[in-house]
């Protein structure tokens, strides 16, 4: 089955704790901290592979976490770094986040990666904290915290041709003919539920990627017959073919569904109307073709270019691979829109933490005010101290006081929780 949506938790790598450790070697009297640095956490990073197709191995695993970096250790050894984890993804993948939608990362070319949660820091031992006031300090810090959260897989096939048109247009029939992908034929609607991809060929540098579309109905831009999951997979086509039932077999008139898909892309994505377009006029070995041909032709000549065909016995198909060949050098890659650019990350200077009250709780957030918690050693009373002192430098004290912070209520930072003492 095509997988073309997935959603997971990523999580980059905790960086390794300080060391506590003293030089005690003979003839060196009062030796002073020697505690090595932590190692960075392995972050998470999406790489493209040419050699996927669909986001398929995400059905089975779901969450990715890196390795954490290694404790630093005496003689002022630091830790080493955790390797990065790298997940592969087919090219065309789109990567957000799931909580803000923000997009992370678009990779449209096989090895591009992009880096969706980034590993911790790497705690500083105790030699970083001595100074002339304390010479011999015995605390380090913890590892910071990975990285972590949701993010959102979107696969929108890299294709430069895409075939769109009604269930049992010929669309399927047309890309085993030109291409050595084989899917499934069969005389009803909707043979096809997923896109199909083939490499058409003419000889070296002449080659091109065409999408088999599944079969759009009537509605497919509101989501009608599986419309969205089709229709995101001609976004990124540079040039769109209609195949069209040209026989109407089932009683359709070819000229109508020009009209309804035309209007149902429209309606999806605008800039696809303005997408160059062929009419591949199909089905022409068949009876009543001619006479359909020649109605689409007095009603379409002068702005669309038609190419009768017949995918079933290969008339035309040749003059049609040729037309698209010639397009296709006409319309560079980077004029195919891709999705917008990864907005550059803008530091804002305002408040470094909230506080509100739950459940008789005064709740303090804040990204850098729960770094600090989390790299502190809660156990050491050392650590508490610098803490607190961190915590005074940064206005909390007062900002708690401020909110109403009376002697005995609890305060919660992550997962810490105290005692609010005046």
């Amino acid at each position: 089955m095509f997988y073309d949506r997935a959603k997971i938790y990523v999580r980059g790598g905790d960086g390794g704790n300080g060391c506590v450790a003293f030089r005690r070697e003979k003839y060196v009297p009062e030796g002073g901290p020697w505690g090595g640095d932590g190692g960075r956490g392995g972050a998470v990073i999406f790489r493209g592979d040419e050699g996927l197709r669909t986001l398929v191995d995400f059905r089975y695993r779901r969450h990715y976490k890196a390795d954490r970096g290694q404790h630093g250790r005496g003689k002022n050894m630091h830790g080493r770094a955790a390797e990065n984890l790298v997940v592969r993804v087919p090219p065309g993948t789109i990567i957000r986040d799931e909580e803000t939608g923000r997009l992370l990362g678009d990779i449209t070319a096989d090895g591009q990666e992009v880096t969706a949660a980034i590993g911790g820091r790497g705690g500083r031992g105790n030699s970083r904290f001595a100074g002339a006031n304390n010479k011999a300090p015995a605390m380090a810090e913890k590892g910071e915290p990975g990285e972590e959260r949701r993010v959102v897989l979107d696969l929108k096939l890299l294709a430069d041709v895409g075939l769109v048109g009604y269930p049992n247009a010929g669309k399927s029939t047309l890309i085993a003919r030109v291409s050595a992908a084989r899917p499934k034929i069969a005389d009803y609607p909707f043979t096809t539920l997923a896109p199909n991809l083939g490499v058409v060929s003419r000889g070296e540098g002449r080659s091109f990627v065409v999408a088999d579309i599944p079969g759009l109905i009537e509605g497919a831009h509101s989501g009608a017959g599986l419309g969205h999951n089709f229709l995101r997979h001609v976004e990124r086509t540079r040039v769109l073919v209609h195949v069209l039932d040209m026989a109407g077999i089932e009683g359709r008139d070819p000229l109508a569904d020009f009209r309804v898909i035309c209007r149902e892309l429209a309606l999806y994505n605008e800039t696809l109307a303005g997408r160059p377009q062929l009419i591949a006029a199909n089905k022409m070995d068949l009876t009543g073709s001619e006479e359909n041909l020649a109605g689409l032709r007095a009603e379409l000549g002068d702005t669309h270019e038609i190419v009768p065909i017949s995918a079933a016995t290969g008339q035309g198909v040749d003059k049609l691979v040729d037309r698209l060949l010639a397009l296709l050098q006409e319309i560079p890659e980077s004029q195919v829109a891709l999705e917008e650019d990864v907005p550059e990350v803008v530091h804002l200077v305002g408040p470094r933490f909230a506080i509100r009250r739950e459940d008789g709780e005064l709740v303090v957030t804040g990204r850098e005010i729960e770094k600090h918690v989390a790299m502190t050693d809660l156990g050491n009373n050392e650590a508490v101290e610098r803490l607190q002192r961190i915590m005074q430098l940064m206005g909390l004290e007062q900002a708690l006081r401020d909110n109403g912070a009376r002697n005995g209520d609890m305060v919660r930072i992550g997962d810490f929780t105290f005692d609010f003492v005046d």
